[in-house]
């Protein structure tokens, strides 16, 4: 029998991420990842054909996702771990998608480095790659309009069952097209 987290990774957050718009064969980001919450979905989803970088800059959630994947079959995870410096170099990979999942609270609204970011990551998109938030710890409104002043256009929001902090609560994921 599957553990709560278990069946989020294998099943419960493959049917999220489906949801929300990740497909086969894609290229997706997951940025700020964690320990894999979402990026062990997205890459049951891409599959063998499709890739998804893993980018953080905490050790010990690294080592927890490196543990995690070793216990699967997944062979299309890249670990980047980051500084926490918001430039990035992908040698020419455009991603099709991006996960912006609880990461925003890091940064001030008003930050030139939350500018920057968005700056950054509208560069290495395919035109009409999604962009999917799920803003925890923050004025959501602020944001999405910080989001959509970076030339990101609002496709749909979403009330879901997010995985948060190892629970499941629910929570609002908000889409976005470049």
């Amino acid at each position: 029998m599957y553990t709560n987290i278990e069946k989020w990774l294998n099943k419960d957050g493959v049917i999220l991420l489906r949801k929300i718009g990740i497909k086969e064969d894609q290229i997706v980001l997951d940025f700020g990842c964690g320990s894999g919450n979402y990026t062990i979905p997205a890459a049951r989803i891409v599959g063998k054909k499709g890739k998804v970088y893993a980018l953080d800059k905490d050790a010990n959630k690294i080592e927890q996702l490196t543990t995690r994947i070793k216990s699967t079959d997944l062979q299309n995870i890249e670990i980047i771990k980051t500084s926490g410096e918001l430039i990035f170099e992908f040698d020419n990979i455009r991603f099709d998608a991006v996960l912006f999942y609880d990461i925003f609270w890091y940064f001030s609204l008003s930050s030139p480095e939350l500018s920057k970011l968005l700056k950054e990551i509208y560069q290495i998109l395919d035109s009409g790659a999604l962009v999917s938030v799920y803003p925890e710890h923050i004025e959501r409104e602020k944001l999405l309009e910080k989001i959509e002043d970076s030339g990101f256009t609002l496709e749909r929001r979403f009330s879901e069952q997010v995985l948060h902090d190892g629970s499941r609560k629910g929570g609002q994921i908000i889409n976005f097209r470049r």
